[in-house]
């Protein structure tokens, strides 16, 4: 199950031609984790940070086409492996039917020294409950 967020393109995520600058796209995807968070995990990057985190460890994306300022993309995570620590997330961004980006990542619940912690027992199963029913065995 997709967590899906639109995302207006703004003046400042653009460059002077008006096109989204690629580090703008690192951005936008962690303001769609952070609601993913907020929205679906009932875990707000506020709340979290206070005593842990959940850090990016890796990402990979690829921009497929450009995206202009006044797009307005929809974002679509999906959480694809849950380790116990950790969580591997699939996004796409698109603007209509066409396809804008691509990223995969991984995320590491830490707590305030760095060092892993296993997802608290209610977030973990919110989690759970998104992943793909391949992916649940």
């Amino acid at each position: 199950m997709a967590f899906t967020v639109q995302v207006p393109v703004r003046f400042r995520h653009c460059d002077p031609a008006g096109i989204v600058f690629f580090p703008r796209y690192f951005e936008m995807i962690n303001d769609v984790v952070e609601d993913w968070f907020a929205e679906t995990l009932d875990l707000p990057f506020e709340k979290l940070v206070i005593a842990n985190g959940a850090p990016t460890a890796q990402i990979e994306a690829s921009f497929t086409a450009p995206s202009l300022h006044g797009d307005v993309l929809e974002f679509q995570l999906t959480p694809t492996k849950l380790g116990r620590s950790s969580v591997r997330y699939e996004l796409e961004a698109h603007c209509g039917s066409e396809l804008r980006l691509m990223a995969s990542a991984t995320l590491v619940y830490i707590e305030k020294l760095g060092r892993s912690l296993p997802w608290p027992d209610d977030v973990r199963l919110r989690i759970e409950a998104q992943l793909p029913e391949a992916d649940k065995a």
